[in-house]
């Protein structure tokens, strides 16, 4: 931040803070925000937009793995729990059709730098189904020399076979899921993953070759203490980790009805987590993690880290990344694409994801278009979750709008700012430090969709709370 030694700290207390705008807001991993996606965006819309990507772009792809073999309590993914072999291979086969499907709208081969497999659990995967998919990319684009090549990982359910199968396949970066290591923690949401196994697969990734790894933690989940989430930082440190995220558990049991299984009673209330959110960064910071925009950790010479330092950092549908690529191609059930033209999102069912790629059709549930606005407040966003700061005046002038456009804006950041979770000079709109756990808040102010969905419909719960 360009002047983030100037910048005030919150004036009030935790609790009044978290009272006034702990309020549900989004996520912020694109704008606008999936929400306000509509099935006016369709297969046909997208194949235009495919047909259209530049035959000289580079692209990224992500591809979506549906199944797990069991549900944790806390998931909010699109999942379900696998019994056999039968509907994972199936799926598979069926992603393979899929990049066919695209292959033949885009306008060539295209140069692919980014690919990332998520889910669900993607190691669900058989070595065959990973040799099918990576084949058929391979055959739809020329990979990047230094394409980044990652999956996320759950420990409990890989082995050495699997290990052998990434670095065969090239991946070079994974993501081990570990959220907490407290025996208490892991009971209440059903998954139970010891710290020596997850050291044990690491140690294996390491030793086939892939040695960029990314874990996953999180705070505000039911029997959560400050003690206990600093042993679990401290054993996660152990595994030596080149980036650490840090989510905050959103608990959102009307949308995820397996959530209603975990005791609300033994959730951490808003401070709780709001101290646990700190302790996490303290620590990390600590032991030389670098503060990555409002959830991410990276040590000071990985390359995320370097790009939040030079401003060039980019966030999308898997977070915080260096992937700046402007076409993200997404395959499987409820994947979403990112292209210059607007955002789409596969069917979220997977029986109607098959029913679509077998008739041939893009499997299509739904989309936006971009406005010339929709531009312009998507980069301020970005910027604020990326940056903590952002010049208005510059991003204005950058797609073709006043000075001054953002008048009603600056106007309601006032209160924010009195309150210390906002500082602004001129045209320069910044988080401070103190208050980075609190940047949603501020992107929300620059969301004028999220305005217009809260005055129509109050009540409606579509988001977790900002902290």
């Amino acid at each position: 931040m360009t002047q983030a030694s100037f910048c005030p700290a919150p004036k009030l207390d935790a609790p009044t803070l978290l009272a006034r705008y702990g309020q549900p807001v989004p996520r912020y991993t694109s704008y606008p925000t999936a929400p306000h996606f509509s099935p006016a965006v369709d297969a046909a819309t997208y194949a235009s937009w495919l047909a259209a990507v530049p035959g000289d772009a580079r692209v990224s792809a992500y591809v979506h793995v549906p199944f797990c073999a069991e549900l944790c309590l806390y998931c909010g993914c699109q999942t379900a729990v696998a019994r056999s072999r039968t509907p994972v291979k199936a799926y598979a086969e069926r992603l393979v059709e899929e990049i066919g499907l695209v292959a033949r709208h885009l306008p060539g081969r295209l140069t692919l730098s980014h690919l990332h497999f998520g889910g669900g659990t993607p190691t669900m995967l058989a070595h065959e189904d990973f040799a099918a998919i990576l084949g058929a990319l391979r055959e739809t684009f020329d990979f990047a020399p230094d394409a980044e090549i990652a999956i996320e990982i759950d420990p409990r359910v890989m082995d050495a076979d699997k290990v052998a199968t990434l670095a065969r396949e090239g991946f070079n970066r994974a993501s081990l899921g570990v959220q907490d290591f407290d025996p208490a923690v892991q009971q209440a949401i059903g998954r139970h993953q010891s710290c020596e196994e997850t050291q044990a697969v690491a140690d294996a990734l390491r030793a086939a070759g892939i040695t960029a790894l990314n874990l996953d933690l999180m705070y505000g989940l039911p029997h959560q203490d400050e003690a206990s989430v600093r042993r679990t930082v401290e054993a996660a440190l152990g595994l030596d980790p080149d980036r650490i995220a840090v989510f905050g558990y959103a608990h959102v049991p009307w949308m995820k009805k397996h959530q209603a299984l975990i005791p609300e009673a033994a959730l951490p209330g808003a401070s709780e987590r709001l101290a646990q959110a700190e302790l996490v960064a303290d620590v990390l910071a600590a032991h030389g993690y670098v503060p990555v925009g409002l959830d991410h950790f990276a040590r000071a010479s990985d390359a995320m880290a370097e790009r939040a330092a030079a401003g060039t950092l980019k966030r999308n549908f898997q977070g915080y990344t260096t992937d700046d690529a402007p076409v993200l191609i997404g395959f499987g059930a409820s994947a979403i694409g990112a292209l210059p033209q607007g955002y789409v999102q596969n069917l979220p069912a997977t029986p109607q994801w098959h029913k679509a790629v077998e008739a041939g059709t893009l499997p299509i549930a739904r989309g936006i278009a971009l406005t010339d606005e929709d531009r312009l407040r998507r980069h301020v966003i970005e910027r604020l979750m990326c940056d903590l700061s952002v010049d208005l005046d510059v991003a204005c002038a950058q797609y073709g709008f006043p000075r001054g456009f953002f008048a009603d804006e600056i106007h309601a950041l006032e209160p924010l700012i009195a309150d210390g979770l906002a500082w602004r000079h001129g045209a320069v709109v910044e988080v401070p430090e103190a208050s980075r756990p609190f940047t949603r808040v501020v992107c929300a102010v620059f969301d004028t969709r999220l305005v217009a969905s809260r005055a129509a419909a109050p009540e409606q719960k579509r988001h977790a709370a900002a902290v």
